[in-house]
């Protein structure tokens, strides 16, 4: 079946859900993608598994998307070793109450993955009998992967793309670039960083940096030496 008959074969099944079947990228390695309502998450693997022409019986993956205030998009991949073809089933869910049925009873191996997203999102999988920490301590608070969690490590260890090839450590030449994940000065913590101080753009609310005044560009005058001979 090409990607196409995939996805058009499980939005029949579906019915009268209100599916929409697409096609991913990839060009020879395209997946049908069939965006199914939240409540309907559960059916749409269970169809994609049971159905004969799909015969979906190996689970890949699964995890989401932080699409802001649009919510969080749940994403499983699902491949029939039989048949050599795949799909992507995707359900958006509110941010406000973040949550689908659990498939582990659909797909066994679908335990971890579901572990791994609540942990990391804070999506709630109805009916998992064991949503408890998989990679983080206990006492850890958050979801990492929401877009608004701020990643602390580029905060305190330079980011190495805020350098060119070969340009040295103690160098100079081009001003720090805040680093992906990290908010501009002035949008988190408890003291907003002095306009400036945190690299190109930055200053209150990321605004632009203030320019030196001319005493600071000034050279320091140089200290006379003891003797009175040069230094």
């Amino acid at each position: 079946m090409t990607p196409e008959e995939v996805g058009q074969r499980l939005v029949a099944l579906l019915a009268p859900v209100e599916a929409t079947a697409t096609v991913s990228g990839g060009q020879a390695h395209s997946r049908a993608t069939v965006d199914v309502p939240p409540h309907a998450w559960r059916a749409a693997l269970l169809a994609a598994r049971d159905d004969a022409d799909l015969a979906c019986d190996y689970f890949d993956w699964l995890s989401a998307v932080d699409e802001l205030s649009d919510g969080f998009d749940m994403v499983a991949h699902l491949w029939s070793t039989a048949r050599r073809h795949g799909v992507l089933v995707r359900a958006r869910v509110p941010r406000e109450t973040p949550t689908v049925d659990s498939v582990v009873a659909v797909y066994p191996g679908a335990a971890w993955h579901e572990r791994e997203t609540y942990e990391m999102f804070g999506i709630d999988f109805a009916g998992h009998a064991d949503l408890r920490p998989l990679l983080l301590p206990p006492e850890f608070e958050g979801h990492p992967l929401r877009k608004e969690f701020v990643l602390a490590s580029r905060v305190a260890k330079p980011w190495p793309g805020a350098k060119e090839p070969g340009e040295s450590e103690a160098g100079g030449g081009r001003r720090p670039i805040r680093p992906p994940g990290v908010p501009a000065p002035g949008e988190w913590g408890v003291v907003p960083t002095p306009a400036g101080a945190g690299g190109v753009g930055e200053g209150p609310r990321g605004g632009t940096p203030a320019r030196p005044t001319r005493a600071a560009r000034e050279r320091p005058a140089r200290p006379a030496s003891d003797d009175g001979g040069t230094a």
